[in-house]
């Protein structure tokens, strides 16, 4: 079961993420084999917490050139995206606990995500829509580095939403379901 998440994760990465460049840093750290994909099936938010907390120090405490980022999938916990919001919030603030602000950053995927002042039909919500709940950890070094050699960073949020636009909602909401099956 854990197997099959992780793949299906994997597949929307590698598919959609890196093949509609959507970022174009993933495409690195993917070659490369520096992501850890880690699979949580419990159901309590404390259980997650700690986990969070663990892989937090993993990813500080492993070289960059072994584990440069961390995907934690957990789908049987957080669907409703408000719940997940609100951990995403606890995670921030653990972030702050552990002093590892401005040292990882937390980015968030979900199937229902939602930019607040978008309908939740928009296709720009997809550029965050994911076959499962999940946290994507970051170092915030490789983020500046890798910012440092993209031409327009500013650019990429409006290239995502043009792509997504592009593509239409229906068939990004197709395509997500078929990341599942």
């Amino acid at each position: 079961m854990e197997k099959d998440y992780l793949l299906k994760t994997k597949n929307w990465i590698r598919q959609f993420v890196i093949g509609r460049q959507l970022c174009p840093f993933a495409k690195a750290v993917w070659d490369k084999k520096q992501i850890r994909f880690v699979y949580f099936a419990g159901k309590t938010r404390a259980a997650l917490a700690e986990l969070l907390q663990r892989e937090l120090e993993a990813l500080t405490t492993t070289p960059a050139t072994e584990i440069d980022t961390t995907v934690l999938v957990h789908p049987f916990l957080l669907n409703d995206f408000y719940d997940y919001l609100d951990f995403v919030a606890r995670g921030e603030a653990l972030l702050k606990e552990l002093d590892l602000e401005g040292v990882i950053q937390l980015a968030s995927f979900h199937p229902n995500y939602q930019f607040a002042g978008t309908q939740p039909a928009a296709a720009e919500n997809y550029t965050n829509r994911s076959p499962y709940p999940m946290l994507h950890l970051l170092r915030e070094e490789s983020v500046s580095i890798a910012l440092e050699h993209y031409p327009d960073p500013a650019s990429i949020p409006e290239k995502n939403i043009a792509c997504m636009n592009e593509i239409g909602a229906p068939q990004l909401k197709q395509m997500l379901h078929d990341f599942k099956r």
